[in-house]
């Protein structure tokens, strides 16, 4: 069986003849992906089939290379799945991931639960090849992964294995889309403009449906940015509270609460299954940080400080608000005294920035510059291809000798439908083997204007620079084994070219760049630049307890063991509750809360969480190395090369050698925490 019993129509069948092997998306519809996803099931089933009956020698050629060559057609279907259930979404989608997203559990399954394939792999490594260095680490990267899924345990248990597997993957489904149902339902709406006061004509513009009313979108973290602007403290009050209590109960549709005790339940008793405490102590063994204790360490030794300098933030915030009303101040009043206090001190805030961060110039001017800047790449617009969604840009990247090196596609507006937040994902891999360069995207959940152009918060433009610092770690890989390309690395090193492209932001030689008026084309004053690049560690009281919050949650929740996960829906809450107050961080509430923790609960970053400020080690020390050590005549490391020493030791790298030596064969030495702790103000 092979892609030619597919329909001759259907455009996945065979690689795409686009550029890059970038899927058509002006043909694909959405009835060619179930059939797809079929056959290439059956089709890599069927090579590793072959590979486990091979009775030749185990060699690099007869193991390793047709193991990573399997399965092309599917890793074609899927990708197209993921990016569009994500993208745009709906219940047809919503269909397939239900339907699919388990088949891909037990897939998976008879691949790492293959003892005969296991056995090819051990054969080889006992065979005293000679491998490479890449090739060993891969080799050794198998069998671990072979081990960690359960390849050594007795038939029985293996069948209790594959039906947890299938449970948490049909769970965390369930998650992902109640999350985002949560999003719409629970938006509230308004019928007066004048509860919206503080927005502008477009702003509000944007909101206004047919009937009159404005609807505020939610969007996927407790607090919600709109509130920054709004000047009604009963209008913001009532869109925290629609935020906060979203997936908490009441409605079947969206509730999530039973589904994080499965969750949890299912999760530990995997790992018990498995030989590890919990599932924490599971994850992080594959992870950099190596022990879930190391993690606690780090979370709860930044705790206390966080909670401190929020602490008194929200006391001066206080009184900044007493100045206007006899209310008493409330986590939903926090991002708007913020603002107001931001902009006495530093005479700046985001309604003054807005004019100067049209979305255009932020990504032409400002995100690719430093990209050219760094690492001599090139972004020319392909209109004449489809995007992933009908909002989405296309461009053509080229490496610094002109030779082009991937795809880039880009959806920076949200729909309905849409899952929240922003992320990286990609269609094709970079690799040598496959002769493939990277087809990667962004999305991001700006509101799109119904008309005009499109304005940016300062944090948006943040947004823009750290997702495609996740691009940039797809298109500059250099790697041979499609596994080890770009951003196949544990998600606690993953962030770490992510966070550390945010820099780039606050660079003044960048800001002077992409930071100009949206109608007159006038630079962005220039005390404006000097204020984004002092701002230092304001606010960081909050964003850090926030953080912290979340952090602390996912590790709780995966702490457990199978007897000590709550039993009723109503103890999620207390929990939550108990774990916020016993490490002292409840003076904000937690960036997501546990009902719609989309991270942990619909996957991905379960007892990952914590990988944002691990991986901001690795980041603050990197920033200072550029500001410092790579600076040339005050360019503070915009240079081609620094770039090029990130590039060579990291960002082509991949997952071809432990990340850890990446790091200390950049840096020249291991990571220290103390830029991390400065920049926090946790010192």
């Amino acid at each position: 069986m092979g892609p030619m019993s597919l329909s001759a129509e259907n455009p996945l069948a065979q690689p795409s003849s686009l550029p890059y092997g970038m899927p058509d998306f002006s043909a694909i519809r959405i009835e060619h992906i179930a059939p797809a996803i079929t056959e290439g099931f059956a089709e890599q089933r069927a090579e590793w089939e072959k590979i486990a009956t091979d009775t030749s020698p185990a060699t690099v050629e007869s193991v390793l290379e047709p193991v990573e060559a399997s399965g092309q057609l599917l890793e074609r279907a899927l990708g197209v799945l993921f990016s569009q259930a994500s993208s745009i979404g709906g219940d047809a989608f919503d269909a397939l991931e239900e339907e699919f997203f388990p088949q891909l559990s037990s897939h998976q399954d008879a691949f790492y639960l293959d003892k005969r394939i296991y056995a090819r792999l051990e054969e080889l490594a006992d065979s005293g090849a000679d491998l490479d260095l890449e090739t060993s680490w891969l080799l050794n990267t198998y069998l671990k992964r072979f081990r960690r899924h359960g390849v050594e345990l007795e038939a029985a248990d293996q069948d209790r294995l594959r039906e947890l597997n299938s449970q948490i993957a049909k769970l965390q489904t369930a998650f992902g889309q109640k999350v985002v149902k949560a999003i719409q339902s629970h938006a509230p709406t308004f019928s007066d403009a004048a509860e919206l006061a503080g927005l502008s004509e477009a702003e509000l513009a944007a909101l206004k449906q047919d009937d009159g009313s404005y609807k505020v979108s939610l969007v996927s973290t407790t607090q919600q940015p709109i509130a920054a602007s709004l000047d009604n403290p009963e209008t913001r009050a009532r869109i925290f509270e629609a935020s906060a209590t979203r997936n908490w109960g009441g409605d079947a549709e969206t509730d999530t609460r039973q589904v994080v005790l499965d969750l949890a339940r299912a999760r530990a008793e995997r790992a018990q299954l498995l030989g590890y405490a919990h599932h924490a102590d599971y994850y992080a063994e594959d992870a950099a940080a190596g022990r879930s204790d190391a993690i606690m360490e780090r979370l709860t030794a930044m705790a206390a400080p966080a909670a401190r300098n929020a602490k008194a933030e929200a006391a001066e915030l206080a009184e900044l608000m007493a100045r206007d009303t006899d209310r008493a101040f409330a986590p939903s009043d926090w991002s708007y005294y913020s603002e107001k206090l931001r902009a006495e001190k530093f005479n700046l805030d985001d309604a003054a920035l807005k004019p100067y961060l049209l979305l255009d110039n932020v990504i032409d001017k400002g995100v690719f510059f430093a990209a050219n800047k760094l690492y001599g790449l090139t972004f020319t617009p392909r209109e004449d291809i489809t995007g992933h969604t009908p909002d989405a840009k296309v461009w053509e990247v080229f490496d610094r000798d002109g030779s082009g090196i991937g795809m880039f596609s880009a959806d920076y507006y949200a729909r309905d439908g849409k899952r929240g937040g922003a992320w990286m994902s990609g269609f094709v891999s970079q690799s040598e083997l496959l002769d493939n360069c990277a087809v990667v995207t962004n999305d991001l959940n700006v509101k799109k204007p119904k008309e005009g152009p499109t304005l940016l918060t300062w944090d948006e433009v943040r947004t823009c620079f750290h997702e495609f610092g996740h691009a940039l770690h797809g298109l500059l890989s250099k790697v041979h084994w499609p596994s080890q390309s770009g951003t196949s690395v544990p998600a606690d090193f993953v962030e770490y070219p992510s966070q550390l492209n945010e820099m780039w932001m606050v660079n003044p030689h960048v800001i002077a760049n992409f930071a100009r008026h949206y109608e007159t084309g006038e630079q962005i004053p220039a005390e404006y630049i000097e204020t984004l690049t002092s701002m230092g560690a304001y606010g960081e009281g909050f964003g850090t307890s926030e953080y912290l919050g979340a952090a602390l949650l996912d590790q709780a929740w995966h702490r457990l063991s199978p007897d000590e996960v709550p039993t009723s829906v109503e103890d999620v809450a207390a929990f939550e509750e108990r774990v916020l107050s016993e490490f002292g961080i409840d003076v904000v509430p937690p960036r997501y809360r546990t009902a719609f923790f989309n991270h942990t609960f619909g996957g991905g970053y379960d007892a990952g969480y914590y990988s944002y400020v691990w991986a901001e080690v690795l980041d603050a020390d990197t920033d200072e190395w550029f500001r410092t050590e790579a600076d040339k005549d005050g360019d503070g490391g915009l240079n081609a090369e620094a770039g090029e020493q990130l590039r060579r030791e990291v960002l082509s790298r991949g997952y071809s050698r432990d990340p850890r030596e990446s790091f200390l064969a950049f840096r020249g030495r291991d990571p220290e925490v103390g830029p991390l702790m400065t920049r926090r103000g946790l010192n």
